[in-house]
């Protein structure tokens, strides 16, 4: 495992770029796009979505909450999982602009798994949780 600004921080620099047009006026159909037909994902809500369906009904499920959202993934460690397919875990940093205008910001835990489909960056596994506050024993 490595920190690193190679071809994996450039992978993945591509990837949080599209995730942020996408998410610029909160667009769940962009969103999904980010993301493989088959992906994995455990956002901020409960349950584990599978799949493009859904994961758009997830981003769906914001509609009306979010108008826009951007995300600055930090302090990203990767690990190389193929030639055409990584992990990266470290943080991201949310800005959000809620209903009415409201500003809101929050710092979760990441791990993704990137994967080179059809010529694309695409996130295949998504995992974001808050950082417990003391351990759970």
């Amino acid at each position: 495992m490595n920190r690193t600004t190679d071809a994996a921080g450039a992978a993945l620099a591509r990837v949080q770029a599209a995730w942020n047009a996408a998410a610029h006026r909160w667009d769940a159909d962009r969103l999904t796009a980010v993301y493989t037909d088959d992906a994995l994902f455990f956002g901020g809500r409960p349950g584990h979505s599978v799949g493009a369906g859904a994961i758009r009904d997830y981003f769906a499920s914001y509609e009306g909450v979010i108008e826009s959202a951007t995300l600055e993934l930090v302090e990203q460690y990767f690990t190389h999982l193929a030639d055409d397919c990584f992990l990266a875990q470290g943080y991201g940093e949310f800005s959000f602009v809620l209903s009415g205008g409201r500003p809101s910001r929050s710092r979760l835990r990441t791990t993704l798994v990137v994967a080179l489909q059809q010529g694309e960056w695409k996130i295949r596994q998504h995992h974001f949780s808050t950082t417990p506050e003391s351990p759970p024993i």
